[in-house]
């Protein structure tokens, strides 16, 4: 199958104000492009880019006082397959994990591991080590917090969102990120585009999307609380230790966002 993916952000600025930006596909799918989700900026100004400390692809841009209008417009291949599920993936002692993997052991800005790991252990201690303790996870986070769009707040972290039990995609993969880190297992954040393929109408308006992989079976595995079924039609554009890693833009100065659109649909071969 393939899919269409885009979006079109539009901001205004009282004054020029330096921006980074991370909007691209993740180069672990570049084969799979048809048509690049080349950023296009409106009006034109000059744009750099970089990789930052995960491998993400960024982009810098300064941007002028006034209207800025931010869009792509690509087509990508998928299998068309859901999420894998391996049953049998088991959990590696710390001290057998890879050097890698040891940074998304710790707390970040928005999963505390300091302040939930007493529970965490109360809640999943007794649990099967490896894919049931990530499900387990998983089950208690997508029932114990209530969706809602109305709920979002960008300063919401993991132990809010648990005392809340409110918020969106990103509070869900926070709460079961940091559960999984108290567990000992690494975990780490993703952001990108997840369609309604293969799902029942009616549909929500389009955004961007987040889940989590875990380390276990000796490999990163998908994961979303917050739909907590396999999905198709996931598309990677970055991953860090938690969304302040991989923010879509980084703005440094007052803004207004004017516009916000996100597509991503099925389209005929």
């Amino acid at each position: 199958m393939q899919l269409r993916i885009g979006y079109e952000l539009i901001y205004s600025f009282p004054r020029s104000t330096p921006i980074i930006l991370v909007l691209n596909v993740h180069d672990s799918r570049t084969s799979d492009i048809v048509v690049p989700d080349s950023l296009t900026i409106e009006p034109p100004i000059p744009v750099t880019g970089y990789r930052d400390s995960f491998g993400n692809q960024c982009h810098r841009v300064l941007a002028p006082a006034g209207r800025l209008r931010l869009t792509a417009d690509g087509v990508i291949r998928d299998n068309g397959k859901p999420d894998e599920v391996m049953t049998e993936a088991w959990q590696d002692s710390v001290e057998d994990l890879p050097e890698d993997t040891l940074l998304f052991l710790l707390g970040s800005r928005y999963c505390e591991t300091d302040l939930l790991s007493q529970t965490a252990w109360q809640l999943f201690g007794g649990t099967v080590p490896g894919y049931p303790r990530v499900r387990a996870i998983c089950d208690y986070v997508h029932n114990h917090i209530v969706f809602n769009y109305q709920d979002a707040r960008p300063t919401r972290s993991a132990s809010q969102a648990f005392q809340e039990q409110a918020g969106v995609c990103r509070d869900y993969a926070h709460l079961a990120i940091t559960f999984c880190r108290c567990m000992n297992i690494p975990a780490r954040y993703c952001t990108g585009y997840l369609g309604d393929v293969g799902t029942p109408p009616p549909f929500p308006p389009g955004d961007f999307a987040a889940w989590f992989e875990a380390w276990i079976g000796g490999r990163w595995h998908i994961f979303d609380p917050r739909n907590n079924v396999p999905r198709m039609s996931r598309v990677l554009m970055a991953r860090g230790r938690d969304a302040s890693d991989v923010a879509i833009t980084t703005t440094f100065g007052p803004n207004y966002l004017e516009g916000f659109k996100v597509w991503t649909d099925e389209i005929p071969e």
